[in-house]
């Protein structure tokens, strides 16, 4: 039997050599009543298969396909034998080398003994998730063929460029004018871009509405941005025949091999689609030179934002709630504290918030961070509460918050779980983040306002439309940036102006408080203004919960 078994794998290997060369796809024969099974040798590098050919195959299926859909397979493979079905077809899983599910396509023939008994199923795998080798929208090949050019060519070149091109907001045009007008609009630019090229350059369609123009050999340093605006002119050209009916621009991204060390397909491809980014996030309609320098300072904000992800997920370890004074100057007395966030750990030393705060934006980060700093100002509240009953943390709130979580009910429930007065909290708002008046942000301001939670209106004056704030969301306090308040000290009419804000804002009942105080002169003349609350370096710069506590709480009694 062992003997037969064997003669049976070499002749179906014989079979499957000859035709391997002829196709990208897995040729494969199963013996259904031995439970063998034969596959294209190639598919022992692409996946988590021990040998080409399997005893035992239904047992040794079950390394190699998905945990998830191996029943599937098995129920199939069942059917077939029992003669309910005499055609294999069915999209599954299997695992590749490094363990990661690939879709597949496993297709196949059932072939009767001469009882009319199922013998062999005889087929073959195909990789359905597998980017394809030509575009029939646009009429070009795709990023697979666009590989195995690069494959082809000489491994190290130190000259020529690659220009990645994307249609700018195409997914509005998809939206406004339908899929086929979408098409059509794809079907232009490649034509466009057709027209544009030289004979030595090719030009092939990637993802979605992106194409690559690969360029072997041009020296001049120039020639990846003189191709882009012939494209340009081009796109402008069809544009205007097509009587404006539609408008779109496109940005390219540009990598020259002679830059780059690694020029390999998939690195390539990474960089070229960072430069095309980097296009389009300075305004789209231009075209972006790869740098070495802005690629790493891309990576360091990966990273950092993977570490802080870390961090959130390691009992937010890095992360430190800092407290600074605020004074009512009036009372001349500590009246509350504003809660600021601080990112510290070994491997990335002390980040500034100017830089990490803006990726945990990002990132999606801010949600849970935000929490968490709201769950500190409140813990830290509670505790200062029992030696001064009236005092009051502030925490600033990202736009995010307010627009992606329910962080009025977070701050309600903390509140709640503390045993705290709704105002024992007031929420700060830098007007920046909300320059349109998003339905959800005046709906979290007014609910602020029925559960008695003050707002102050932080950096009032950097923004714009302040008084159309004021209007809609009606704050108790105005906050001066430091900024301003630096204008105000060197210059007489800043001064003015900002001594008039201090009275209208008085005028409608508001408090304004003034930041960045740090020194006795700075604090000698803004009093001249009048304002309700002070708070800057001169009182105490932002530090920990303890510290906070043993300089101006504990110390002072």
């Amino acid at each position: 039997m062992d003997k037969l078994l064997m003669d049976f794998s070499e002749q179906f290997n014989a079979v499957i050599d000859v035709l391997t060369p002829c196709m990208d796809n897995y040729l494969y024969i199963t013996d259904l009543k031995n439970d063998t099974y034969c596959i294209s040798e190639s598919a022992m590098g692409r996946f988590r298969i021990p040998s080409n050919f399997l005893m035992d195959a239904t047992a040794a299926f079950q390394k190699v396909a998905y945990p998830g859909d191996y029943a599937a397979l098995c129920e199939d493979l069942e059917k077939i034998r029992r003669k309910e079905k005499d055609f294999h077809n069915l999209q599954y899983r299997w695992m590749d080398k490094e363990g990661n599910p690939v879709w597949i396509n496993c297709r196949g023939r059932v072939l009767l003994d001469g009882n009319g008994e199922p013998e062999f199923l005889v087929g073959c795998i195909n990789e359905i998730g597998k980017k394809q080798k030509a575009d029939n929208v646009s009429g070009l090949l795709g990023e697979s063929a666009l590989q195995e050019y690069f494959l082809d060519a000489s491994i190290r070149r130190e000259k020529g460029f690659l220009l990645r091109i994307g249609i700018d907001n195409f997914k509005e045009i998809n939206e406004n004018k339908g899929m086929s007008y979408g098409d059509m609009i794809l079907r232009k630019t490649a034509e466009a871009i057709g027209k544009a090229i030289v004979s030595e350059q090719k030009l092939f369609k990637v993802v979605a509405d992106e194409f690559v123009v690969v360029d072997f050999e041009e020296t001049d340093a120039d020639a990846a941005l003189e191709l882009y605006q012939r494209i340009q002119r081009k796109i402008s050209a069809f544009i205007i025949e097509n009587g404006y009916e539609v408008f779109y621009t496109i940005s390219a991204g540009v990598v020259y091999f002679a830059d780059i060390v690694n020029q390999n397909h998939d690195n390539l491809m990474k960089l070229s689609e960072f430069a095309l980014n980097e296009a389009k996030d300075r305004g789209k309609n231009k075209c972006y030179i790869y740098q070495k320098t802005d690629y790493n300072a891309f990576q360091h904000k990966k990273e950092l934002i993977h570490i802080m992800r870390q961090s959130v997920n390691n009992g937010f370890e890095g992360f430190t709630a800092y407290f600074q004074p605020v004074m009512d100057i009036k009372k001349n007395k500590l009246t509350g504290a504003e809660t600021l966030l601080r990112f510290n750990t070994e491997k990335t030393g002390f980040v500034s918030p100017v830089e990490f705060i803006p990726l945990l934006e990002e990132s999606g980060l801010i949600i849970p961070v935000g929490r968490w700093v709201l769950e500190q100002a409140m813990l830290a509240c509670e505790k200062i509460q029992k030696i001064i009953p009236d005092f009051r943390v502030s925490v600033n709130l990202s736009y995010i918050q307010v627009l992606k979580s329910n962080v009025l009910k977070e701050i309600i429930d903390i509140a709640e779980k503390y045993q705290l007065p709704n105002d024992s909290i007031l929420v700060e708002l830098t007007e920046s983040g909300f320059l349109e008046s998003d339905e959800n942000f005046i709906d979290f301001c007014q609910g602020l306002k029925e559960h008695g939670i003050p707002l102050a209106l932080d950096d009032f004056g950097t923004g714009y439309s302040n008084f159309h704030y004021l209007y809609n969301i009606s704050p108790n306090t105005i906050k001066i940036d430091r900024s301003f308040t630096l204008k105000a000290l060197k210059n007489d009419y800043e001064y003015n102006l900002l001594r008039h804000m201090s009275d209208m804002t008085h005028s409608i009942d508001l408090n304004f408080c003034i930041e960045g105080i740090e020194t006795k002169e700075e604090l000698e003349k803004i009093c001249g203004i009048s304002p309700d609350y002070i708070q800057g370096y001169y009182f105490g710069k932002p530090c920990p919960f303890e510290q906070f506590m043993d300089d101006f709480i504990t110390g002072k009694c």
